[in-house]
């Protein structure tokens, strides 16, 4: 593509303001305010969110995963915790997250640590996954080096006969719930000439959190 075309690419952004004043005290008051927001737009799975990593050495990556659960507590993913973010996580639990709403011209940016969530937890929504979806997660080495799509394919077949009569399959002890527990959320709405508006939310060391204005 030629440079020049790619640089004059560019959206003015109008929908909307983000005052201080119509903001929640509460971060994740304000989270689940968009969120539904999101949802009443009819947005293309809104729990889409990038989860940005780093291994010991400081090396960083990302990746997209889907939001499944959040409270005052944190945010909740699951994976393979032998693929590469579940390494990471594990070694470094430092993590952030990015919600990238264009359609509404929003973002939401979220920091903070990483745990596993308890094996209850994980189970409780293992069990509630689609069967096909349970075998895939016995049947890919999620990360690892593989040969071909048919050792894919030939674990996923020798799966269904295995249990083609459970209604379930256990969950892989290797497979559960990340927590993030946010110590920093931002809300960012685009506005007119690149003058975004940014509310930004920071936890304190007595657990409250202090909002500001940050110049985009």
């Amino acid at each position: 593509m030629d440079n020049d075309k790619l640089q004059d690419l560019r959206e003015d952004y109008r929908q909307s303001t983000l005052q201080m004043s119509q903001t929640e005290s509460d971060p994740f008051r304000q989270f689940d305010k968009w969120f539904q927001e999101a949802l009443k737009a009819e947005i293309p799975e809104p729990n889409a969110m990038i989860v940005a990593t780093a291994d010991a050495q400081g090396k960083p990556s990302a990746r997209v995963v889907l939001l499944k659960g959040f409270d005052e507590k944190g945010f909740v993913f699951y994976t393979n915790y032998e693929s590469q973010k579940g390494y990471e996580l594990t070694k470094n639990p430092k993590a952030a997250v990015v919600f990238n709403w264009l359609e509404l011209e929003r973002q939401i940016r979220i920091e903070g640590k990483a745990e596993k969530i308890s094996d209850e937890e994980s189970d409780a929504y293992f069990q509630k996954r689609p069967k096909k979806s349970q075998i895939g997660a016995w049947a890919s080495p999620q990360s690892e080096v593989i040969d071909g799509r048919e050792i894919l394919d030939e674990n996923t077949e020798n799966l269904r006969k295995k249990y083609a009569d459970a209604d379930n399959l256990p969950r892989p002890p290797h497979w559960g719930g990340f927590r993030i527990k946010a110590k920093r959320i931002e809300f960012w709405q685009g506005r007119s000439s690149r003058l975004h508006d940014r509310i930004n939310y920071l936890k304190t060391a007595d657990g409250s959190w202090k909002r500001d204005r940050l110049a985009p």
